[in-house]
């Protein structure tokens, strides 16, 4: 078991180890490495799974309603030359997670190195006194929940892995350095948004920020937890709200528009690699200006 990173109430001196960083573009190569990535059917989780494998990263696509998940894998390996593979996953389920969090180390050179918490939905019924509790629980399960078990299967492969520097198959690991747990929040855990109104997903989201934060500290001695909190994103995910409420959106948007998916890639790409080894419990807003005002 990894020793506590805490004795007598304060933290061990020399905690972590730096990795080598013999040039600037080497910190962000996943050449080699195993990524998970949740939600990747399409939308940013599609988005990220194209980044990081464009970054050498092997990259599995977890996906629950989106049948067209397999043939993005498929299409994914042939541009870049890298394994994927396309698991159904339902997230809310810990024991589903947790077999398929194996199964993908397994599959994956018998390693993990980073696992994108990407999956969610949106509230889409309104003000809460009027909502329906089933519409909650599904927010809640999907939003938090499945982030929490994700990060409970992963964890724990990132501890052995540090602890015994071998993958599963007993091949010493020559580049890992710690796992890298990236979460999908959103600007509305740190804001209320109007005129839509969506307690659940704003407390939700609140919640997978500080869950991260909290498990920055739980992890340090092997594995790094950040968020990243998109803004408006023009994604499937958005479809139902009508143009008239976008266009209230890009009123309080500096840049005065919804962004896209692909200007993620370089954020996450940041959180999963090397390049942000001495980042964690930080949340990472992509929002174009949206919470600065």
């Amino acid at each position: 078991m990894a020793a506590n990173p805490i004795q007598n109430g304060l933290f061990v001196h020399e905690n972590t180890t730096a990795p080598e960083h013999p040039s600037l573009l080497s910190m962000f190569s996943l050449k080699g490495k195993t990524a998970i990535v949740t939600g990747a059917g399409a939308g940013i989780g599609l988005a990220v799974a194209h980044g990081l494998a464009e970054a050498g990263a092997n990259v599995a696509l977890w996906w629950n309603t989106n049948t067209k998940a397999p043939e993005r894998a498929a299409e994914i390996a042939s541009k870049y030359g890298v394994q994927t593979k396309a698991y159904q996953v339902n997230i809310t389920d810990a024991a589903a997670v947790q077999k398929a969090v194996d199964q993908t180390v397994k599959d994956f050179n018998g390693r993990l190195d980073v696992f994108i918490a990407n999956a969610g939905i949106p509230w889409t019924k309104g003000p809460m006194v009027d909502g329906p509790l089933a519409h909650y629980t599904d927010v809640v399960s999907i939003d938090l929940d499945g982030t929490y078990y994700c990060a409970k299967a992963a964890a724990a492969h990132w501890r052995r892995q540090k602890e015994e520097g071998t993958d599963l198959n007993g091949n010493k690991l020559t580049n890992f350095t710690y796992g890298s747990f990236v979460a999908t929040a959103s600007m509305s855990g740190h804001i209320v948004n109007f005129p839509q109104m969506q307690a659940a997903y704003n407390a939700a989201k609140s919640a997978v920020i500080h869950l991260c934060k909290s498990l920055s500290v739980e992890w340090v001695k092997y594995a790094r937890a950040n968020t990243i909190s998109p803004g408006y994103i023009a994604t499937e995910i958005s479809n139902f709200v009508p143009q008239e409420v976008k266009n209230i959106w890009k009123d309080k948007i500096p840049m005065g528009r919804e962004g896209r998916p692909e200007e993620l890639k370089g954020a996450y790409l940041y959180l999963a690699s090397d390049a942000s080894s001495y980042t964690t419990g930080a949340d990472l807003v992509v929002d174009g200006g949206y919470c600065a005002p």
